[in-house]
């Protein structure tokens, strides 16, 4: 992860993880919604922060992408906790 928070310039956020993993598949907005089973733009608006994903639509998507769902919630747990202005850092394991 401090990897790809050191290519993206900052902490990373799920939208920038799926971003990540979109170029690295050299794949299109339009290819890699698909995928997701959401729009273009809606993947747009995630990647570029605009809009949030809920833990269980994480765990889809991990599902989908074939990661483990670990990562992905609590990316988008982080991304929640700090649109909200809390300064907690997130830390899950699974049950």
């Amino acid at each position: 992860m401090k990897f790809l928070e050191d290519i993206t310039r900052g902490p990373l956020s799920l939208g920038k993880f799926l971003q990540s993993i979109r170029l690295g598949e050299e794949m299109s907005q339009v290819e890699f919604a698909d995928q997701l089973g959401i729009s273009k733009s809606h993947l747009c608006d995630i990647e570029k922060g605009r809009k949030l994903v809920s833990p269980e639509r994480a765990a889809n998507y991990a599902k989908i992408l074939r990661y483990s769902p670990e990562q992905f919630v609590r990316l988008a747990l982080q991304d929640q906790v700090e649109k909200a202005g809390l300064k907690f850092k997130i830390k899950i394991e699974a049950a």
